[in-house]
């Protein structure tokens, strides 16, 4: 009597063990590629949002007057919240931990710098959503002048935020890499959204 082997069972299991690291693969980098995604939609967004609210004020149907700059306050029915404070509140639920995210507002409220066509909003910068924020400009990142100022101001909103993938490891974060906003360090792959929105506002 012979005894038949079954030998597709073998091969089953062979080509699981070739199949399993490569679709593990894709499936942990579609998953720190989807987190990028979120952030970065979620970094564009807040401060698209905050230039909005920085410049309206005055052109509101309650004619009120500009929104503070910063520090980080929630506002009162006397003094509208500051836009820091609405930029970080429109990173909360998205980021694990907003206030890690550095924030540049450059407003006419706190005055201009210079003279005619090269007359810029003053900034300042935060770097945490429950503390003040300081004078001055993110390294590199200086407002632009109105073509026509000093009619007009160019208000600015930056957010920038560095982050690691959710799913640690080279291999899985290897479709960020491309991307310009990633990079590679001791095999540690770490990403930068820097976003930006400038509007125009009635000079002061």
């Amino acid at each position: 009597m012979r005894i038949r082997k079954n030998k597709s069972a073998g091969q089953s299991l062979v080509e699981t063990a070739i199949m399993t690291p490569i679709l593990l693969c894709l499936v942990l980098n579609s998953i720190n590629f989807g987190y990028f995604l979120l952030l970065a939609m979620n970094l564009t967004a807040a401060p698209h949002h905050s230039a909005l609210y920085a410049i309206q004020g005055s052109s509101t149907p309650s004619g009120a007057a500009l929104p503070a700059a910063g520090p980080t306050t929630t506002g009162s029915a006397s003094a509208p919240a500051a836009v820091s404070y609405l930029t970080y509140q429109d990173l909360t639920g998205a980021i694990n931990a907003p206030g890690t995210v550095k924030v540049q507002v450059c407003s006419a409220v706190l005055g201009t710098t210079g003279s005619g066509s090269s007359q810029t909003a003053n900034c300042v910068s935060c770097t945490n959503s429950t503390s003040n924020c300081s004078s001055g400009s993110f390294a590199g990142q200086t407002p632009d002048s109105d073509p026509e100022a000093p009619a007009f101001v160019l208000n600015r909103v930056d957010v920038s935020y560095t982050f690691s993938p959710m799913i640690p490891g080279t291999i899985f974060g290897v479709v960020l890499l491309p991307t310009s906003a990633c990079s590679l360090s001791n095999g540690l792959i770490t990403c930068t959204i820097h976003r930006q929105v400038s509007m125009r506002s009635m000079g002061t």
